[in-house]
């Protein structure tokens, strides 16, 4: 199937994404005919078969995505949703901040910024359900935890602060940012789950 692979682009990690998903694409084998671009409005979105809500501010994102009145659409997109880090706080059904208007689109409440501020960032090792060749090298930043996920939730990966990525159905959310890296795994896992 061609890929018409969106990154929402109101802010964030947005040039990042696009380089991995292109990358996942080219070791999956995928010709030139599928296509990763920015999505800025409902029109945009209208022609994706899977989008990424990347990493970023997630107070700045939310505002920006009921600007440009994207909530609605995202809300009713058919396609898989690939969040990392503000992007999983935007899914989330739960969020302690007013300044956010979650998504609600898994069934989790999470916890904005859980590991402290930039200078706590760190990066580990990470064991995760699932994926094949062994640990993935996450970077966190400002992260999220997930503190409550509901039943439909496949956990993928946790650290004592909580759990750190999740799965269901089409959508894969984690609290790192694998774009920064030149590990594709996650961002081929997405394409696979998502018939791509």
């Amino acid at each position: 199937m061609d890929a018409k692979i969106g990154v929402l682009a109101l802010q964030g990690n947005v040039s990042e994404h696009i380089d991995a998903f292109l990358l996942a694409l080219e070791r999956m084998g995928h010709g030139p005919s599928s296509e990763v671009f920015e999505v800025r409005s409902p029109e945009d979105l209208a022609e994706c078969t899977t989008l990424a809500i990347p990493g970023g501010e997630s107070t700045t994102i939310s505002r920006l995505i009921d600007k440009n009145e994207l909530y609605d659409p995202i809300r009713q997109f058919k396609g898989g949703i690939f969040a990392t880090c503000a992007g999983m706080v935007l899914m989330a059904a739960d969020v302690a901040d007013p300044r956010i208007h979650p998504l609600a689109l898994l069934d989790m409440a999470v916890d904005r910024n859980a590991f402290g501020r930039q200078r706590e960032s760190f990066e580990v090792d990470l064991p995760i359900a699932g994926l094949e060749g062994g640990s993935f090298h996450a970077i966190f930043i400002r992260a999220p935890v997930v503190t409550r996920a509901g039943p439909a939730l496949n956990v993928l990966a946790r650290l004592d602060q909580g759990i750190v990525a999740v799965e269901c159905g089409r959508h894969i959310a984690v609290s790192f940012h694998p774009e920064l890296g030149d590990d594709t795994r996650l961002h081929e896992r997405f394409l696979s789950m998502n018939g791509i």
